[in-house]
């Protein structure tokens, strides 16, 4: 079967971004975790624990200097490779003015390195 055939169509583009994190559960326990893509809707974290698809969660990401909470649901899993790390990826839920525009801030400053990187490694005509 063609590799196109499982290509998964995005509504919104998704950036490398690592930074650490913290999934704090509704019962009040919590997961350390890293986030290694996200969107202006979403992200992919690895954690050494899993949490359930459906469960929601309060997510402190934090870049740098910079902290934040906003809140997620985990919406789909993937096992580890042996490795005990498995992947979750996080949609966002109803974010403020505040939390919107801090993401929107990373995502373009994501986006211009990267665009830079690929200037960069681009092979000259």
């Amino acid at each position: 079967m063609p590799e196109a055939a499982f290509a998964v169509k995005r509504c919104h583009p998704r950036y490398s971004f690592f930074a650490e994190a913290e999934a704090i559960l509704r019962d009040g326990s919590s997961v350390l975790a890293q986030v290694l893509e996200m969107s202006s809707h979403g992200c992919y974290i690895d954690a050494i624990r899993p949490v359930s698809v459906g469960s929601e969660l309060l997510l402190r990401i934090s870049n740098g200097e910079s902290t934040f909470e906003l809140p997620g649901k985990v919406i789909y899993f993937h096992p580890g490779l042996g490795f005990g790390i498995c992947g979750m990826g996080v949609l966002f839920g109803e974010m403020t003015t505040d939390q919107r525009y801090r993401i929107e801030v990373w995502l373009r400053e994501r986006a211009a390195t990267q665009a830079t990187s690929a200037q960069a490694n681009a092979f000259p005509e």
